[in-house]
């Protein structure tokens, strides 16, 4: 993962959503100038006659014109497609735009083309007289060259068992993947007739490890950043930040006492964190688990990854009853936002690609108006020129636990699910927990509970590595979130969720605003 290296990929990134948040924060209904000012912005994040960082400025300004349309919520166009970038700008220009699958893209002229998995011999083979490749590899793959100087391996042959690359001493011998295809759980990409990456949307399920993991930046998700901000514009209509339990650290500058203080400088009325949602899903899936587990079902495993929930609906559909039907933390919160303030908007602020198909869903809808993520976030505050390091301080403490925030590192689900079993219900003893992270692993975990391993057990899948703190829309690395989200539960109010001031909430809600429907993935 690149999460924490600054490259010219979050750059570029970044410039396109500041210039589309601009474009939002400015836009006072002419969309011939809006149209104009869009078709500018391949000129301001590529200036000059000279590409930056690939062979053609052509090249680079079709490619950033790509990912302006995708930042508007549009989707992106092949290169037999031509017309203006801002064509069909009119679907973005109200703020009841959903996100419309797919969700998540290939800018096919941006792709590198990499081989999808090949074993290949560096310089570093120094002809060695023991020829330890040769030895060991299965098929006779591996011969060595007319000067008996360099090993050479057939394709044709070739099976990528990986056992010459491990007997090889000088680690001459590497097994090169596609970073975009190696990156996602579910085997969704391969090549298309011309080598480029093509994902299989009937596979896909938006966790975006793929963009986050592509060197190149050919993956492109879909944002609101636009529909989020003329939203924040309408003084009609308040617009409340849902935080998610991840963001501590994602703003390098921010201290969790200004995060109030931010948001509202953006426009928004109020910022809520999604760890009180978190606290309400703890208590229903630790009641879940009791009333069902094991004299209705096998095992029970976790709901708030949607990634997670609609693989195992995909692949494991014989267990659609064993997801918890809680609603997640980011519904939850939204409900109780709405709930407190009627006929307010609410915007997840959080480090997730599929939490935005989520919140399209039409049950789902009317819950979360907008989904955006720290990096889409990150180019309104430039956008906005705020200043983070001078912003005032005030409390943005709101009664969730430490559990409640524990949510964002993987095994924290499971863990505030134990807690809440073991106080208020001794009788059932000792929760047995597994979990998993990465879809690959989540895959494995299933098949495992599948042939009857985990029966009785609390299963948590998070569909990134390391959990929420490694979503694709995130900007430091996973064990450095970690390390921030373990400071700021502990300076929580509360250890756990059955002690968080919105506890009695649950008792306050519909059956309705609790569970998902039936129809929810």
């Amino acid at each position: 993962m690149m999460r924490g290296i600054h490259t010219s990929i979050n750059k570029i990134k970044k410039q396109v959503y500041a210039e589309i948040a601009r474009l939002a924060y400015a836009y006072d209904g002419n969309q011939e100038s809006l149209k104009r000012a869009i078709s500018e912005i391949r000129y301001k994040v590529v200036p000059g006659e000279e590409s930056l960082y690939r062979d053609s400025v052509f090249l680079e300004r079709a490619i950033v014109n790509e990912r302006a349309r995708s930042a508007l919520g549009l989707g992106i166009r092949t290169a037999e497609e031509h017309g203006p970038v801002a064509d069909g700008v009119e679907e973005a220009l109200y703020p009841e735009k959903y996100y419309q699958p797919p969700l998540i893209n290939v800018i096919k002229f941006a792709c590198h083309k990499c081989p999808e998995n090949i074993m290949l011999v560096t310089n570093g083979c120094q002809g060695c007289l023991a020829h330890p490749c040769c030895e060991v590899c299965p098929k006779d793959a591996i011969h060595f060259d007319s000067d008996n100087k360099h090993s050479v391996i057939d394709p044709e042959k070739c099976i990528k068992c990986g056992k010459c690359a491990a007997a090889c001493q000088y680690g001459a011998i590497i097994n090169l993947k596609r970073p975009c295809a190696a990156a996602c759980g579910m085997n969704a990409i391969s090549s298309d007739e011309y080598g480029r990456a093509d994902i299989d949307q009937e596979k896909c399920v938006s966790c975006g490890m793929c963009l986050a993991n592509c060197p190149f930046g050919a993956i492109v998700d879909k944002a609101q950043i636009f529909q989020t901000i003329l939203a924040l514009k309408d003084e009609s209509t308040p617009v409340y930040a849902a935080i998610a339990p991840a963001v501590t650290g994602q703003f390098s500058e921010l201290r969790p006492d200004q995060i109030r203080s931010a948001f509202k400088a953006l426009g928004f009325t109020d910022v809520i964190e999604v760890a009180i949602g978190a606290d309400l899903c703890t208590i229903e899936e630790g009641e879940d688990f009791v009333r069902e587990v094991p004299e209705k079902l096998p095992f029970m495993a976790t709901s708030c990854c949607p990634a997670w929930a609609m693989m195992s609906k995909k692949l494991f559909p014989q267990f659609e009853k064993n997801i918890s039907m809680a609603l997640t933390p980011m519904v939850l919160t939204a409900r109780l936002i709405k709930r407190n303030h009627p006929g307010c908007r609410v915007a997840f602020i959080g480090p997730c690609a599929a939490k935005k198909l989520e919140a399209s869903r039409k049950t789902i809808r009317s819950d979360v108006d907008f989904v955006l993520t720290f990096e889409e976030v990150i180019g309104m505050f430039e956008a906005k020129n705020i200043n983070l390091k001078e912003l005032p301080t005030s409390d943005f403490m709101h009664g969730a636990s430490a559990d409640g925030r524990g949510f964002a590192v993987s095994g924290g689900v499971a863990q505030a699910v134990v807690n809440y079993i073991k106080e208020k219900h001794p009788e059932i003893g000792e929760v047995k927990v597994e979990k998993a992270d990465g879809l690959a692993d989540c895959r494995r975990l299933l098949a495992l509970a599948k042939a009857g391993k985990y029966n009785g057990y609390l299963l948590e899948g998070m569909a990134c590595p390391g959990g929420c703190v490694a979503g694709a829309g995130t900007v430091l690395t996973p064990a450095k979130a970690a390390g921030q989200i373990k400071v700021h539960m502990g300076v929580s109010t509360h250890q756990h969720s059955y002690e968080s001031d919105y506890k009695d909430i649950i008792s306050a809600l519909e059956e309705d605003d609790l569970k998902a429907p039936e129809d929810y993935v």
